[in-house]
Protein backbone atom coordinates (compact mmCIF):
# COMPACT_ATOMS: atom_id res chain seq x y z
CA UNK A 1 0.00 0.00 0.00
CA UNK A 2 1.25 3.51 -0.77
CA UNK A 3 1.90 6.17 1.80
CA UNK A 4 -0.85 8.21 3.37
CA UNK A 5 0.27 11.30 1.48
CA UNK A 6 0.09 9.67 -1.95
CA UNK A 7 -3.01 7.64 -1.07
CA UNK A 8 -4.74 10.73 0.32
CA UNK A 9 -4.01 12.72 -2.86
CA UNK A 10 -5.28 9.84 -5.01
CA UNK A 11 -8.45 9.51 -2.95
CA UNK A 12 -8.96 13.27 -3.07
CA UNK A 13 -8.58 13.28 -6.86
CA UNK A 14 -10.94 10.31 -7.21
CA UNK A 15 -13.47 12.05 -4.97
CA UNK A 16 -13.34 15.19 -7.13
CA UNK A 17 -13.69 13.11 -10.32
CA UNK A 18 -16.61 11.11 -8.89
CA UNK A 19 -18.29 14.25 -7.60
CA UNK A 20 -17.75 16.08 -10.89
CA UNK A 21 -19.10 13.13 -12.88
CA UNK A 22 -22.18 12.89 -10.66
CA UNK A 23 -22.86 16.63 -10.93
CA UNK A 24 -22.25 16.54 -14.68
CA UNK A 25 -24.65 13.66 -15.21
CA UNK A 26 -27.23 15.37 -13.02
CA UNK A 27 -26.95 18.66 -14.91
CA UNK A 28 -26.97 16.91 -18.29
CA UNK A 29 -30.04 14.89 -17.38
CA UNK A 30 -31.85 17.98 -16.11
CA UNK A 31 -30.93 19.94 -19.26
CA UNK A 32 -32.19 17.14 -21.52
CA UNK A 33 -35.42 16.95 -19.57
CA UNK A 34 -36.00 20.69 -19.81
CA UNK A 35 -35.27 20.55 -23.54
CA UNK A 36 -37.85 17.76 -23.91
CA UNK A 37 -40.49 19.77 -22.07
CA UNK A 38 -39.67 22.92 -24.06
CA UNK A 39 -40.06 20.94 -27.28
CA UNK A 40 -43.43 19.59 -26.10
CA UNK A 41 -44.50 23.15 -25.31
CA UNK A 42 -43.49 24.37 -28.79
CA UNK A 43 -45.33 21.45 -30.34
CA UNK A 44 -48.45 22.57 -28.48
CA UNK A 45 -48.24 26.04 -30.01
CA UNK A 46 -47.72 24.58 -33.48
CA UNK A 47 -50.61 22.17 -32.89
CA UNK A 48 -52.97 25.07 -32.19
CA UNK A 49 -51.88 26.73 -35.41
CA UNK A 50 -52.40 23.48 -37.35
CA UNK A 51 -55.89 22.98 -35.87
CA UNK A 52 -56.84 26.61 -36.52
CA UNK A 53 -55.64 26.66 -40.13
CA UNK A 54 -56.29 22.94 -40.78
CA UNK A 55 -52.70 22.77 -41.88
CA UNK A 56 -49.89 20.25 -41.48
CA UNK A 57 -49.32 18.76 -38.04
CA UNK A 58 -45.99 19.49 -36.34
CA UNK A 59 -43.29 16.77 -36.33
CA UNK A 60 -44.00 13.97 -33.87
CA UNK A 61 -47.79 14.27 -34.02
CA UNK A 62 -50.17 12.22 -36.15
CA UNK A 63 -53.75 13.44 -36.71
CA UNK A 64 -56.73 11.60 -38.24
CA UNK A 65 -60.37 12.67 -38.67
CA UNK A 66 -62.95 10.63 -36.77
CA UNK A 67 -65.63 8.85 -38.81
CA UNK A 68 -69.26 9.86 -38.31
CA UNK A 69 -70.12 7.10 -35.83
CA UNK A 70 -67.07 7.82 -33.72
CA UNK A 71 -67.66 11.57 -34.02
CA UNK A 72 -71.19 11.02 -32.66
CA UNK A 73 -69.72 9.27 -29.60
CA UNK A 74 -67.27 12.13 -29.17
CA UNK A 75 -70.12 14.67 -29.34
CA UNK A 76 -71.75 12.82 -26.45
CA UNK A 77 -68.48 12.86 -24.48
CA UNK A 78 -68.20 9.04 -24.62
CA UNK A 79 -64.55 8.98 -25.59
CA UNK A 80 -63.87 5.79 -23.65
CA UNK A 81 -66.13 3.94 -26.12
CA UNK A 82 -64.12 4.97 -29.15
CA UNK A 83 -62.53 1.90 -30.78
CA UNK A 84 -59.08 3.50 -31.06
CA UNK A 85 -59.05 4.84 -27.49
CA UNK A 86 -56.42 3.41 -25.11
CA UNK A 87 -57.48 0.71 -22.69
CA UNK A 88 -58.13 1.23 -19.85
CA UNK A 89 -59.44 4.68 -20.66
CA UNK A 90 -58.98 7.59 -18.24
CA UNK A 91 -60.68 10.62 -19.80
CA UNK A 92 -59.75 14.24 -19.08
CA UNK A 93 -62.01 16.81 -20.80
CA UNK A 94 -61.72 20.56 -21.07
CA UNK A 95 -62.92 23.36 -23.31
CA UNK A 96 -60.84 26.39 -24.26
CA UNK A 97 -63.01 29.43 -24.87
CA UNK A 98 -62.47 31.62 -27.88
CA UNK A 99 -59.76 34.19 -27.54
CA UNK A 100 -61.07 37.56 -26.33
CA UNK A 101 -61.10 40.19 -29.07
CA UNK A 102 -60.73 37.51 -31.69
CA UNK A 103 -61.88 37.97 -35.25
CA UNK A 104 -64.42 35.85 -37.03
CA UNK A 105 -62.00 33.00 -36.87
CA UNK A 106 -62.38 32.79 -33.08
CA UNK A 107 -64.11 29.64 -31.86
CA UNK A 108 -64.00 27.47 -28.73
CA UNK A 109 -61.68 24.47 -28.70
CA UNK A 110 -63.01 21.21 -27.18
CA UNK A 111 -60.33 18.81 -25.99
CA UNK A 112 -60.39 15.30 -24.50
CA UNK A 113 -57.32 13.42 -23.35
CA UNK A 114 -57.64 9.64 -23.10
CA UNK A 115 -54.80 7.93 -21.25
CA UNK A 116 -54.31 4.32 -20.10
CA UNK A 117 -52.49 5.52 -16.98
CA UNK A 118 -54.03 8.64 -15.37
CA UNK A 119 -56.29 11.63 -15.48
CA UNK A 120 -54.27 14.79 -16.01
CA UNK A 121 -54.46 17.68 -13.52
CA UNK A 122 -55.86 20.83 -15.08
CA UNK A 123 -55.42 23.31 -12.26
CA UNK A 124 -52.15 24.74 -13.59
CA UNK A 125 -53.21 25.28 -17.19
CA UNK A 126 -54.67 28.77 -16.79
CA UNK A 127 -52.18 31.40 -15.69
CA UNK A 128 -54.26 34.53 -16.39
CA UNK A 129 -57.79 35.48 -17.45
CA UNK A 130 -56.98 36.65 -20.99
CA UNK A 131 -54.68 33.70 -21.76
CA UNK A 132 -54.81 32.72 -25.46
CA UNK A 133 -55.77 29.24 -26.60
CA UNK A 134 -52.35 28.69 -28.13
CA UNK A 135 -50.62 29.34 -24.80
CA UNK A 136 -53.01 27.09 -22.89
CA UNK A 137 -52.53 24.32 -25.44
CA UNK A 138 -48.75 24.75 -25.15
CA UNK A 139 -48.96 24.33 -21.36
CA UNK A 140 -51.19 21.27 -21.82
CA UNK A 141 -48.75 19.75 -24.30
CA UNK A 142 -45.92 20.33 -21.84
CA UNK A 143 -47.96 18.56 -19.17
CA UNK A 144 -48.63 15.62 -21.49
CA UNK A 145 -44.91 15.32 -22.08
CA UNK A 146 -44.20 15.37 -18.36
CA UNK A 147 -45.91 12.08 -17.52
CA UNK A 148 -44.91 8.67 -18.80
CA UNK A 149 -48.06 7.56 -20.60
CA UNK A 150 -49.44 6.97 -24.09
CA UNK A 151 -52.16 9.67 -24.28
CA UNK A 152 -54.42 10.30 -27.26
CA UNK A 153 -55.77 13.83 -27.75
CA UNK A 154 -59.22 14.38 -29.33
CA UNK A 155 -59.75 17.96 -30.48
CA UNK A 156 -62.54 19.91 -32.18
CA UNK A 157 -62.53 23.65 -32.92
CA UNK A 158 -65.96 25.16 -33.31
CA UNK A 159 -68.00 23.10 -35.75
CA UNK A 160 -65.02 21.49 -37.44
CA UNK A 161 -64.67 17.67 -37.45
CA UNK A 162 -63.17 15.81 -34.51
CA UNK A 163 -59.47 15.03 -34.81
CA UNK A 164 -57.67 12.12 -33.20
CA UNK A 165 -54.11 13.28 -32.42
CA UNK A 166 -51.40 10.88 -31.25
CA UNK A 167 -47.93 11.99 -30.19
CA UNK A 168 -45.62 8.96 -30.39
CA UNK A 169 -42.57 11.19 -30.65
CA UNK A 170 -43.61 13.88 -28.18
CA UNK A 171 -45.90 12.63 -25.41
CA UNK A 172 -45.10 8.91 -25.02
CA UNK A 173 -42.57 7.34 -22.67
CA UNK A 174 -40.16 6.55 -25.48
CA UNK A 175 -39.74 10.26 -26.20
CA UNK A 176 -38.52 10.96 -22.66
CA UNK A 177 -34.74 11.43 -22.39
CA UNK A 178 -32.78 8.98 -20.26
CA UNK A 179 -32.86 10.07 -16.63
CA UNK A 180 -29.27 9.87 -15.43
CA UNK A 181 -29.90 11.45 -12.04
CA UNK A 182 -30.53 8.10 -10.34
CA UNK A 183 -27.32 6.48 -11.65
CA UNK A 184 -25.44 9.68 -10.80
CA UNK A 185 -26.68 9.59 -7.21
CA UNK A 186 -25.93 5.86 -6.93
CA UNK A 187 -22.45 6.36 -8.38
CA UNK A 188 -21.77 9.22 -5.96
CA UNK A 189 -23.02 7.09 -3.05
CA UNK A 190 -20.79 4.17 -4.11
CA UNK A 191 -17.78 6.45 -4.47
CA UNK A 192 -18.48 7.94 -1.04
CA UNK A 193 -18.89 4.46 0.48
CA UNK A 194 -15.58 3.33 -1.03
CA UNK A 195 -13.85 6.47 0.21
CA UNK A 196 -15.27 6.11 3.72
CA UNK A 197 -14.39 2.40 3.77
CA UNK A 198 -10.78 3.07 2.80
CA UNK A 199 -10.49 5.80 5.41
CA UNK A 200 -12.03 3.64 8.15
CA UNK A 201 -9.87 0.66 7.18
CA UNK A 202 -6.72 2.78 7.34
CA UNK A 203 -7.75 4.29 10.67
CA UNK A 204 -8.62 0.78 11.90
CA UNK A 205 -5.12 -0.45 11.05
CA UNK A 206 -3.61 2.28 13.23
CA UNK A 207 -6.13 1.55 16.00
CA UNK A 208 -5.47 -2.20 15.85
CA UNK A 209 -1.74 -1.64 16.11
CA UNK A 210 -2.21 0.78 19.01
CA UNK A 211 -4.40 -1.79 20.80
CA UNK A 212 -1.89 -4.57 20.15
CA UNK A 213 0.91 -2.37 21.44
CA UNK A 214 -1.10 -1.51 24.55
CA UNK A 215 -1.58 -5.23 25.22
CA UNK A 216 2.07 -6.05 24.57
CA UNK A 217 2.79 -7.02 28.15
CA UNK A 218 -0.25 -9.26 28.39
CA UNK A 219 0.10 -13.02 28.34
CA UNK A 220 0.46 -14.23 24.78
CA UNK A 221 1.40 -10.81 23.43
CA UNK A 222 3.44 -10.68 20.25
CA UNK A 223 7.22 -10.26 20.37
CA UNK A 224 7.09 -8.30 17.11
CA UNK A 225 4.43 -6.99 14.75
CA UNK A 226 3.72 -7.39 11.04
CA UNK A 227 4.37 -4.42 8.79
CA UNK A 228 1.04 -3.99 7.01
CA UNK A 229 -0.92 -0.94 5.97
CA UNK A 230 0.30 2.41 4.62
CA UNK A 231 3.97 3.29 4.49
CA UNK A 232 3.76 5.52 7.56
CA UNK A 233 2.28 2.69 9.63
CA UNK A 234 4.92 0.28 8.37
CA UNK A 235 7.61 2.76 9.38
CA UNK A 236 6.07 3.03 12.86
CA UNK A 237 5.83 -0.76 13.19
CA UNK A 238 9.42 -1.18 12.07
CA UNK A 239 10.59 1.42 14.61
CA UNK A 240 8.59 -0.26 17.39
CA UNK A 241 9.98 -3.68 16.48
CA UNK A 242 13.51 -2.30 16.53
CA UNK A 243 12.83 -0.68 19.92
CA UNK A 244 11.44 -3.93 21.32
CA UNK A 245 14.45 -5.87 20.05
CA UNK A 246 16.76 -3.33 21.67
CA UNK A 247 14.80 -3.49 24.93
CA UNK A 248 14.94 -7.30 25.00
CA UNK A 249 18.64 -7.23 24.18
CA UNK A 250 19.32 -4.76 27.00
CA UNK A 251 17.31 -6.86 29.47
CA UNK A 252 19.10 -10.01 28.35
CA UNK A 253 22.45 -8.32 28.80
CA UNK A 254 21.39 -7.11 32.25
CA UNK A 255 20.31 -10.61 33.23
CA UNK A 256 23.58 -12.02 31.85
CA UNK A 257 25.62 -9.52 33.84
CA UNK A 258 23.66 -10.21 37.00
CA UNK A 259 23.96 -13.96 36.47
CA UNK A 260 27.70 -13.56 36.04
CA UNK A 261 27.94 -11.42 39.14
CA UNK A 262 25.90 -13.94 41.12
CA UNK A 263 28.09 -16.77 39.90
CA UNK A 264 31.34 -14.90 40.44
CA UNK A 265 30.32 -13.87 43.95
CA UNK A 266 29.72 -17.48 44.87
CA UNK A 267 33.40 -18.29 45.36
CA UNK A 268 34.28 -15.16 47.42
CA UNK A 269 31.12 -15.65 49.47
CA UNK A 270 32.11 -19.24 50.20
CA UNK A 271 35.62 -18.16 51.23
CA UNK A 272 34.12 -15.47 53.44
CA UNK A 273 31.91 -18.05 55.13
CA UNK A 274 34.90 -20.31 55.72
CA UNK A 275 36.94 -17.47 57.16
CA UNK A 276 33.99 -16.29 59.23
CA UNK A 277 33.81 -19.77 60.72
CA UNK A 278 37.31 -19.20 62.17
CA UNK A 279 36.10 -16.20 64.15
CA UNK A 280 35.85 -17.16 67.78
CA UNK A 281 33.36 -14.44 68.67
CA UNK A 282 29.98 -16.07 67.96
CA UNK A 283 28.14 -12.76 67.76
CA UNK A 284 30.60 -11.31 65.26
CA UNK A 285 30.55 -14.53 63.24
CA UNK A 286 26.75 -14.39 63.03
CA UNK A 287 26.88 -10.82 61.78
CA UNK A 288 29.37 -11.82 59.09
CA UNK A 289 27.09 -14.63 57.94
CA UNK A 290 24.06 -12.34 57.94
CA UNK A 291 25.82 -9.75 55.78
CA UNK A 292 26.93 -12.42 53.32
CA UNK A 293 23.38 -13.80 53.13
CA UNK A 294 21.97 -10.33 52.61
CA UNK A 295 24.47 -9.56 49.82
CA UNK A 296 23.68 -12.74 47.90
CA UNK A 297 19.95 -12.34 48.57
CA UNK A 298 19.88 -8.86 47.07
CA UNK A 299 21.58 -10.07 43.91
CA UNK A 300 19.21 -13.03 43.59
CA UNK A 301 16.19 -10.71 44.06
CA UNK A 302 17.37 -8.37 41.33
CA UNK A 303 18.07 -11.33 39.07
CA UNK A 304 14.55 -12.68 39.67
CA UNK A 305 13.06 -9.27 38.88
CA UNK A 306 15.07 -9.01 35.65
CA UNK A 307 14.04 -12.49 34.57
CA UNK A 308 10.41 -11.53 35.14
CA UNK A 309 10.91 -8.45 32.96
CA UNK A 310 12.43 -10.63 30.25
CA UNK A 311 9.08 -12.41 29.95
CA UNK A 312 10.96 -15.60 29.06
CA UNK A 313 8.58 -18.20 30.51
CA UNK A 314 6.09 -19.39 27.89
CA UNK A 315 2.42 -18.92 28.88
CA UNK A 316 0.07 -21.87 29.17
CA UNK A 317 -3.35 -22.67 30.54
CA UNK A 318 -3.28 -23.41 34.27
CA UNK A 319 -5.83 -23.91 37.00
CA UNK A 320 -5.45 -20.86 39.16
CA UNK A 321 -7.54 -22.55 41.84
CA UNK A 322 -5.07 -25.43 42.07
CA UNK A 323 -2.09 -23.07 42.01
CA UNK A 324 -3.42 -21.00 44.92
CA UNK A 325 -4.34 -24.14 46.89
CA UNK A 326 -0.85 -25.56 46.35
CA UNK A 327 0.83 -22.38 47.61
CA UNK A 328 -1.40 -22.25 50.68
CA UNK A 329 -0.78 -25.97 51.39
CA UNK A 330 2.98 -25.40 51.24
CA UNK A 331 2.75 -22.73 53.92
CA UNK A 332 0.49 -24.91 56.05
CA UNK A 333 2.99 -27.76 55.83
CA UNK A 334 5.60 -25.40 57.28
CA UNK A 335 3.25 -24.42 60.11
CA UNK A 336 2.63 -20.87 58.83
CA UNK A 337 -0.75 -19.28 59.69
CA UNK A 338 -2.04 -19.11 56.10
CA UNK A 339 -5.64 -20.02 55.28
CA UNK A 340 -7.66 -20.33 52.10
CA UNK A 341 -11.10 -18.76 52.15
CA UNK A 342 -13.75 -20.57 50.16
CA UNK A 343 -14.92 -18.65 47.14
CA UNK A 344 -18.56 -17.63 47.40
CA UNK A 345 -20.71 -19.62 44.96
CA UNK A 346 -21.98 -17.70 41.96
CA UNK A 347 -25.78 -17.39 42.06
CA UNK A 348 -27.60 -17.53 38.74
CA UNK A 349 -31.15 -16.25 38.36
CA UNK A 350 -33.35 -18.38 36.13
CA UNK A 351 -36.19 -17.42 33.85
CA UNK A 352 -39.87 -17.22 34.84
CA UNK A 353 -41.85 -20.44 34.86
CA UNK A 354 -45.23 -21.08 33.28
CA UNK A 355 -46.52 -22.33 36.63
CA UNK A 356 -44.80 -19.89 39.03
CA UNK A 357 -44.52 -16.10 39.07
CA UNK A 358 -41.23 -16.21 40.99
CA UNK A 359 -37.89 -16.71 39.28
CA UNK A 360 -35.76 -19.67 40.30
CA UNK A 361 -32.18 -19.42 41.57
CA UNK A 362 -29.23 -21.73 41.13
CA UNK A 363 -25.58 -21.85 42.12
CA UNK A 364 -22.52 -22.83 40.12
CA UNK A 365 -20.84 -25.86 41.79
CA UNK A 366 -18.07 -24.93 44.22
CA UNK A 367 -15.64 -27.42 42.69
CA UNK A 368 -15.36 -25.29 39.56
CA UNK A 369 -11.83 -24.52 38.38
CA UNK A 370 -10.66 -21.06 37.41
CA UNK A 371 -8.65 -21.59 34.20
CA UNK A 372 -6.35 -18.80 33.04
CA UNK A 373 -3.53 -18.43 30.54
CA UNK A 374 -0.54 -17.57 32.69
CA UNK A 375 3.13 -18.15 33.46
CA UNK A 376 2.81 -20.40 36.52
CA UNK A 377 6.41 -20.05 37.82
CA UNK A 378 6.48 -16.25 38.04
CA UNK A 379 2.84 -16.17 39.15
CA UNK A 380 3.65 -18.53 42.02
CA UNK A 381 6.59 -16.29 42.93
CA UNK A 382 4.34 -13.20 42.98
CA UNK A 383 1.73 -14.90 45.17
CA UNK A 384 4.45 -16.16 47.50
CA UNK A 385 5.83 -12.64 47.85
CA UNK A 386 2.40 -11.31 48.76
CA UNK A 387 1.84 -14.05 51.35
CA UNK A 388 5.35 -13.48 52.80
CA UNK A 389 4.64 -9.77 53.00
CA UNK A 390 1.34 -10.42 54.81
CA UNK A 391 3.08 -12.75 57.31
CA UNK A 392 5.91 -10.30 57.93
CA UNK A 393 3.70 -7.32 58.69
CA UNK A 394 0.66 -9.15 60.11
CA UNK A 395 -0.08 -12.12 62.30
CA UNK A 396 -1.57 -14.32 59.55
CA UNK A 397 -2.57 -14.34 55.88
CA UNK A 398 -5.88 -15.23 54.24
CA UNK A 399 -6.08 -15.97 50.50
CA UNK A 400 -9.12 -16.20 48.24
CA UNK A 401 -10.19 -15.74 44.62
CA UNK A 402 -12.74 -13.48 42.97
CA UNK A 403 -13.68 -14.06 39.34
CA UNK A 404 -15.60 -12.41 36.52
CA UNK A 405 -15.90 -13.00 32.80
CA UNK A 406 -12.78 -10.93 32.04
CA UNK A 407 -10.78 -10.77 35.27
CA UNK A 408 -9.65 -12.92 38.16
CA UNK A 409 -8.40 -11.36 41.40
CA UNK A 410 -6.18 -13.05 43.96
CA UNK A 411 -6.74 -11.38 47.32
CA UNK A 412 -4.27 -11.72 50.19
CA UNK A 413 -5.34 -10.16 53.52
CA UNK A 414 -3.06 -9.78 56.52
CA UNK A 415 -4.17 -9.23 60.10
CA UNK A 416 -2.97 -6.42 62.26
CA UNK A 417 -0.71 -4.65 59.77
CA UNK A 418 -0.16 -0.95 60.40
CA UNK A 419 0.78 0.12 56.87
CA UNK A 420 -1.91 1.97 54.90
CA UNK A 421 -2.97 1.16 51.36
CA UNK A 422 -1.46 4.41 50.04
CA UNK A 423 1.92 3.56 51.58
CA UNK A 424 1.83 0.06 50.10
CA UNK A 425 1.13 1.43 46.62
CA UNK A 426 4.31 3.48 46.91
CA UNK A 427 6.33 0.46 48.05
CA UNK A 428 5.96 -1.31 44.69
CA UNK A 429 9.05 0.61 43.53
CA UNK A 430 12.33 -1.35 43.73
CA UNK A 431 14.29 -1.41 47.05
CA UNK A 432 11.66 0.60 48.96
CA UNK A 433 10.57 -0.74 52.33
CA UNK A 434 8.02 0.35 54.89
CA UNK A 435 8.71 2.36 58.01
CA UNK A 436 8.41 -0.71 60.23
CA UNK A 437 10.62 -2.96 58.08
CA UNK A 438 13.80 -2.57 60.15
CA UNK A 439 13.18 -5.75 62.14
CA UNK A 440 11.88 -7.73 59.17
CA UNK A 441 14.00 -9.60 56.67
CA UNK A 442 13.71 -8.50 53.07
CA UNK A 443 15.28 -6.52 50.26
CA UNK A 444 12.42 -4.31 49.00
CA UNK A 445 11.87 -6.32 45.78
CA UNK A 446 8.92 -8.58 46.66
CA UNK A 447 6.14 -6.13 45.79
CA UNK A 448 8.08 -4.92 42.74
CA UNK A 449 8.23 -8.46 41.37
CA UNK A 450 4.53 -9.02 42.13
CA UNK A 451 3.59 -5.79 40.35
CA UNK A 452 5.72 -6.74 37.34
CA UNK A 453 4.10 -10.18 37.15
CA UNK A 454 0.62 -8.60 37.30
CA UNK A 455 1.54 -6.30 34.39
CA UNK A 456 2.81 -9.31 32.42
CA UNK A 457 -0.66 -10.83 32.76
CA UNK A 458 -2.49 -7.67 31.67
CA UNK A 459 -3.45 -6.68 35.22
CA UNK A 460 -2.21 -4.71 38.18
CA UNK A 461 -1.29 -4.90 41.84
CA UNK A 462 -3.26 -2.68 44.21
CA UNK A 463 -4.08 -2.45 47.92
CA UNK A 464 -7.15 -1.65 49.94
CA UNK A 465 -8.13 -1.59 53.57
CA UNK A 466 -10.00 -4.69 54.73
CA UNK A 467 -12.01 -5.57 57.81
CA UNK A 468 -9.06 -7.16 59.64
CA UNK A 469 -6.07 -5.67 57.87
CA UNK A 470 -4.61 -4.71 54.54
CA UNK A 471 -5.70 -6.55 51.38
CA UNK A 472 -3.39 -6.99 48.40
CA UNK A 473 -5.30 -7.37 45.10
CA UNK A 474 -3.40 -9.16 42.31
CA UNK A 475 -5.72 -8.68 39.33
CA UNK A 476 -5.08 -10.80 36.21
CA UNK A 477 -6.84 -10.79 32.86
CA UNK A 478 -8.42 -14.08 31.87
CA UNK A 479 -6.66 -14.27 28.49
Amino acid sequence: MTSLRVGGLILLACAFVAGGAAVGLWVLSDARWQAHLDRAERVGALLHAAITTQGTMPPGLVATTLPELEAALADKGQFERLPDAPRPAFVTQLTLLADSGATGRGAPLALAIVSPELRYPLAGLTRRADQPQAETLSILSRQLGTYCSEPVLYARRGEAPWLRIAGPGVWDCASHPADLRGPAAIGAAIALAVLVTLILNTAGQFSDFAQALANRRRVGGADSYDSTGPQELRDIVAAVNASLDLERDMLARRALVLSGVSHDLGTPATRLRLRAALIEDADLRARFDADIDRMTGIIESVLTYTRAELDAEPPRQVSLTSLVEAVVDDYRDLGSPVSLRETAPITVQGGPSLFMSRRGHGAVPEERKVIVTARPVVLTRALTNLVDNALKYGRRATVWLETSSEWVVIRVEDEGGDTSAEEMDALTAPFLRGAGAGAVDGYGMGLTIASTVAALHGGELSFEQGARGLIARLRLRRA
